[in-house]
C-alpha cells in the first residue's frame, strides 16, 4: 500500500465513523472560536465549554469583551488552566483587534500569530474552521495519531504537519484534522490507546509493533470465534 493510498483508506474508514466532523469548541463567530482556542490550549473542549456560554452571552465580540477589566475577566476564566495568563492575552488580543482590525478577526497566519496567545496552531484551527482555509492545525492528539498511524514520521509539531499536507488534497485537510483529533480523543488515547476498539490496527504502525503486547482487535476476536 503507497502512503497515498493508506491515507485515503483512514480518510474512509473515520469518515464513515465521524461523518461531518466539526470542532467540540461551543462557538457562533470567528471571534468566539479564537477565544474559545486561545483558552482551550492545555485544557479541554469540555471545560472551555463550561465557561463560554456565559462569557459570550454578555460579551460576543471583540468591542464589548475588550471593555472588559483584567480582572472582570479572569472572573468569568477562573476555573480554566492558566487563566491569568490566558486572561491577559485575551484582554491584548480584544484591544488589537479593536484597535488595527476594526473588531474583526483576521484571516492570514501572519495577521492572527501577531494577536497576542495565538500560535500557529490557534491560527490554523480558527482559518480553518472559522474561514474554510486548507491549513491543518495539529495538536497533540493529531501528532500522536498521525505519527503512530505511520502517516508521518518525525518529532515535532511543524514536521508532522509538513509530512501530513503533502497528502492531502485541499478538500480532505480540514475533516482529516478533525478525523484525527477525534480519533485520538476516544480510541487512540495517549497513555492507554484503545487498540482493541480500534478500526485502523491493519493499517497503524505502531499496533503492528506492539501487537503482542496489545489486546486484540475486536474485529479478530469475533474471526476466531
Amino acid at each position: 500500500m503507497t502512503k497515498k493510498e493508506k491515507f485515503n483508506k483512514v480518510a474512509e474508514i473515520l469518515g464513515k465513523k465521524f461523518p461531518s466532523p466539526k470542532t467540540e469548541l461551543i462557538y457562533q463567530t470567528p471571534f468566539q472560536l479564537l477565544v474559545a482556542t486561545v483558552l482551550a490550549a492545555q485544557c479541554t473542549d469540555k471545560r472551555v465549554n463550561m465557561v463560554t456560554p456565559t462569557l459570550f452571552a454578555t460579551y460576543p465580540d471583540a468591542q464589548s469583551m475588550s471593555r472588559l477589566s483584567l480582572e472582570e475577566l479572569k472572573g468569568y476564566i477562573k476555573s480554566i488552566n492558566f487563566f491569568n495568563n490566558k486572561a491577559k492575552n485575551i484582554f491584548d488580543l480584544c484591544k488589537l483587534l479593536v484597535q488595527k482590525h476594526h473588531g474583526e478577526v483576521p484571516q492570514t497566519l501572519e495577521e492572527l500569530t501577531a494577536l497576542p496567545g495565538v500560535g500557529r496552531k490557534t491560527a490554523h484551527v480558527v482559518m480553518s474552521n472559522a474561514f474554510g482555509k486548507p491549513v491543518l492545525a495539529v495538536d497533540t492528539h493529531v501528532f500522536r495519531v498521525s505519527n503512530r498511524l505511520g502517516l508521518a514520521n518525525a518529532k515535532n509539531v511543524l514536521e508532522t504537519e509538513k509530512q501530513l499536507m503533502k497528502y492531502l488534497t485541499p478538500e480532505l485537510v480540514g475533516d482529516f484534522h478533525h478525523y484525527l483529533i477525534l480519533h485520538g480523543r476516544y480510541t487512540c488515547k495517549a497513555q492507554s490507546p484503545h487498540c482493541a476498539a480500534c478500526d485502523l490496527t491493519t493499517l497503524c504502525t505502531y499496533y503492528k509493533q506492539n501487537k503482542s503486547k496489545l489486546p486484540a482487535p475486536k474485529l479478530a476476536r469475533k474471526k476466531r470465534a
